[in-house]
């Protein structure tokens, strides 16, 4: 199997909180021998499942293409966080990009997140939708840099977010770690598996033809595209790549400027009375390291604590251990509270953190590289494929042009240039710096 696998059982979902509270999600068969259709996807996260629901009830004829099980990857793992604008924040998006354009960026982003509450509403998908983010930091510095953040974008954004001293921060979560931060009522919490699979209901509902266990192997490009899996192959008129961390090196332009990461996430038993130790709110939270600690609270009042990367495509022999260091750090009295799931998820990042999306041929596309940021971007980008495919590219060419570097040494010294440099970053963490 191939090592991008490894830590998976395929046509399963890893074991996790996500996957013990899922939708009862159809089985679909692999594809088998071949197909036709107006557009192939590869693979069946946020992106594609988003892309083939837009493109079906525009009337296209579509087929994914998933190597495990739809929301299999990134997609019904992660951190639940729907952010508001982008990666990068406004601050650091003006300074690279301009105001004005930042400015479009940002509207970009809220315009995700309003699809991805549309999307739920319209479908009744049961994902256990919440509002509130807050961002917080360990050090004054920190602290200092979110409230004029806040500051900034009420004033130049019209933008409100909730500003918190420490004394009110620590009234909301009583970490002993952190001493203020910023609360964005905007933003948004959900079960991200749940999305995808009734993101995938929707899509098949409309009419778009979904096969699981059918790991592409090759594609070949061309006027006329063939999409070739182990028992079968599809021809199709456009294709579009949505394996985002997993996509590994199927396509080599995507692979110089998307490089997979591994985070980890642990739940807790419920907490009962005990929540209170965490959370007074039923938001979630996300602190200010470079190697970020996020978490909220299940609805039966677990902790869903996430923290940690690792930068090969396994995952580390014990992620309890792994993810129990930094939880520890913020929750200390939680050290007798036992770890029920342990799981770890591949993303895809970028050097400045701005998603990639390009158009690779005309009739070829491309989204990827959410950098931790996905619930929203990649549904939205899912819909910017669509509107490619049937023949308005406004939103999708904007998105394009976003800065996407290729990695220092292609491929084959992304990891280890990125491993050296977030190690030096964890060290500043750990020092204070």
């Amino acid at each position: 199997m191939d090592l991008l696998f490894s830590n998976d059982r395929q046509g399963h979902y890893p074991e996790s909180w996500y996957a013990a509270t899922a939708l009862d999600a159809q089985e679909h068969p692999p594809l088998q021998g071949e197909v036709r259709a107006d557009v192939c996807i590869v693979g069946a996260g946020f992106t594609g499942l988003s892309a083939a629901l837009h493109m079906a009830q525009a009337g296209l004829d579509v087929v994914v293409l998933e190597a495990h099980r739809m929301g299999f990857g990134a997609s019904g793992r992660n951190g639940g966080q729907l952010g508001s604008g982008q990666r990068v924040d406004q601050l650091s998006l003006e300074g690279l990009i301009g105001a004005a354009d930042a400015r479009k960026y940002w509207d970009l982003g809220e315009e995700a997140k309003d699809l991805v509450r549309a999307l739920v509403a319209k479908h009744g998908i049961d994902c256990q939708l919440r509002d509130g983010v807050a961002w917080c930091g360990s050090r004054p510095g920190d602290v200092a840099h979110l409230h004029e953040y806040a500051e900034h974008m009420a004033t130049h954004y019209d933008y409100d977010m909730e500003v918190m001293d420490a004394e009110a921060f620590r009234a909301l979560c009583p970490s002993p770690d952190y001493c203020g931060g910023v609360l964005d009522m905007g933003a948004a919490h959900l079960h991200p598996l749940r999305l995808a699979q009734g993101l995938a209901q929707a899509a098949i509902g409309a009419g778009a033809r979904v096969f699981e266990r059918s790991h592409v192997s090759s594609v070949d490009e061309g006027a006329e595209c063939v999409v070739h899996s182990a028992q079968g192959s599809v021809r199709a008129g456009h294709v579009v790549y949505a394996g985002n961390g997993y996509l590994g090196s199927l396509q080599p332009k995507v692979a110089r400027r998307v490089m997979p990461i591994n985070n980890f996430i642990v739940a807790t038993e419920p907490l009962g009375a005990r929540v209170a130790e965490v959370l007074t709110r039923d938001v979630a939270v996300a602190d200010s390291r470079h190697v970020v600690n996020y978490f909220r609270l299940s609805p039966d009042g677990r902790l869903l604590f996430g923290g940690g990367e690792n930068y090969s495509y396994r995952f580390p022999q014990d992620i309890r251990a792994k993810v129990r260091a930094p939880m520890l750090e913020i929750f200390p009295s939680l050290r007798d509270v036992r770890l029920d799931y342990a799981w770890g998820g591949t993303l895809g990042i970028t050097m400045k953190r701005l998603p990639l999306l390009e158009r690779l041929r005309p009739n070829v596309l491309a989204a990827a590289g959410y950098s931790g940021h996905g619930v929203g971007t990649a549904v939205h980008a899912g819909r910017l494929l669509a509107e490619v495919v049937k023949g308005s590219s406004a939103g999708f060419d904007a998105m394009a042009a976003l800065p996407t570097p290729p990695f220092p040494g292609g491929p084959s010294m992304r990891t280890p240039l990125l491993k050296l440099a977030m190690t030096w970053f964890a060290l500043r963490d750990r020092l204070g710096i």
